[in-house]
């Protein structure tokens, strides 16, 4: 690359009411990568506390700051730094979330510098409000088809988070930015619609952290609208691979998403809407998997470990040393 102009990465950090908790903290990772060409973009999101102050004591030439004249809703604030970025790629970072300083680096690295790939992602960790590592999840589908790429989400070797994959800005603005209808699954959504179609560049380390905390959207959105979000993605993930491997996508994809929903609900602290809740999930997942099945599953699970540590016990009687003769 000596010579060569490298890619510009546009790092987006949309935000609102962080100016007293994760947002130096997000900015500070932004602006301290060791990759020299980034852009590093602030959309305030009409916060009614010090956010401008904040991102003004960062005095960096890289760095542009939006105000809103109004709240926008946070998807519309996504799109807004999309649509202002210059890079060649883009990185939408929560405004609670943080990056390795060689996360950009390690990426562009990885892809050769290549500004056509459609995406390209690292492992995440998850931290808790104080920054503690809850766990990590290296990214361990390189190499794997999209289908396979699609199931190794379903098997837990992989985890599609915003803070962890770089997006082609100009196929990403193409396809609508970020979109869902409910706008839950909108990243995972241009995640698998820009892999499927242009490419993508698997990093095995985790080089991102992603912060778990009683305030995310997760927590606040209704499980009727993440059903929605799951079945369309779904939908679309058995369209980009094609009618041959779309009976295996949906089959396990509706075991994934039924349990995911369903542990949504078990947080619902009426019993009725809860089950209420149960059969409307039951009732989007094509009535495939009813919410005792994950319950049968779990109880026969714990009695088959308990029968193998029995087992295990009484085999180590039979080959332990005997008592010695009196």
């Amino acid at each position: 690359m000596h010579g060569e102009v490298r890619p510009l990465v546009t790092i987006g950090i949309p935000t609102y009411k962080r100016a007293d908790s994760y947002l130096r903290l997000a900015l500070e990772s932004a602006l301290a990568q060791t990759y020299p060409e980034i852009e590093v973009i602030v959309s305030d999101n009409c916060s009614p506390d010090h956010t401008q102050e904040v991102v003004r004591s960062f005095s960096d030439l890289r760095l542009r700051y939006f105000r809103q004249k109004e709240n926008i809703g946070p998807n519309n604030n996504f799109n807004f730094c999309l649509e202002q970025a210059r890079g060649d790629y883009f990185l939408l970072l929560q405004d609670d979330d943080q990056i390795d300083s060689d996360f950009v680096a390690t990426c562009m690295e990885a892809a050769n510098y290549a500004t056509d790939v459609g995406i390209i992602r690292t492992g995440t960790r998850v931290i808790d409000e104080e920054g503690n590592i809850l766990w990590e999840k290296p990214n361990r589908v390189g190499g794997l088809s999209t289908t396979e790429f699609f199931r190794g989400w379903f098997r837990g070797k992989t985890s599609p988070y915003l803070c962890s994959t770089i997006f082609n800005t100009r196929r990403l603005k193409e396809i609508g930015g970020f979109r869902s209808p409910n706008n839950l699954f909108q990243d995972v959504t241009a995640e698998f619609q820009l892999a499927a179609r242009f490419g993508r560049v698997d990093v095995l380390d985790v080089k991102a952290s992603f912060r778990k905390h009683g305030s995310e959207m997760t927590f606040s959105a209704k499980v009727h609208h993440w059903c929605e979000d799951s079945r369309y993605l779904l939908d679309l993930m058995c369209e980009l691979v094609g009618e041959e491997d779309a009976l295996v996508i949906r089959r396990e994809g509706r075991l994934f998403f039924s349990r995911f929903n369903y542990n949504l609900a078990r947080g619902i602290p009426s019993p009725l809407e809860r089950w209420a809740t149960y059969w409307m999930i039951y009732r989007t997942f094509d009535y495939q998997y009813p919410p005792f099945y994950f319950y049968v599953y779990r109880k026969n699970l714990r009695k088959a470990r308990r029968a193998a540590r029995r087992v295990k016990r009484f085999l180590y009687t039979l080959v332990s040393p005997a008592s010695p003769s009196v």
